[in-house]
């Protein structure tokens, strides 16, 4: 078997941009929704700290999709990388935990 036969996993050439088509999509419709409306006010430091939180999670889902393991464990440690998000992504938005 040839090395161009082996299959590494990995995320596709497609779903790699549609995911970080997804995470600039997110930080845009705060930025168009300000322009609208004074009930989103969004400083630097917000689009920052949103950034760093989605740069790390398309990381992690990398990471997750090119370990070498089964199947299901890359899809369990891509599952616990979103829920990581959305956890952090929650408490800083409401307080979810105080």
């Amino acid at each position: 078997m040839s090395s161009a036969q082996i299959r590494h996993p990995g995320l596709t050439a497609t779903a790699r941009a549609a995911l970080w088509s997804l995470f600039a999509a997110v930080l845009i419709v705060p930025a168009v929704a300000m322009q609208f409306t004074a009930e989103v006010n969004w400083g630097p430091g917000d689009f920052v700290v949103a950034a760093g939180l989605l740069g790390l999670t398309g990381l992690g889902l990398e990471l997750a999709a090119r370990a070498q393991m089964g199947r299901p464990a890359r899809l369990a440690a891509s599952g616990l990388v979103v829920l990581a998000l959305l956890v952090v992504w929650a408490e800083l938005a409401v307080g979810l935990f105080d």
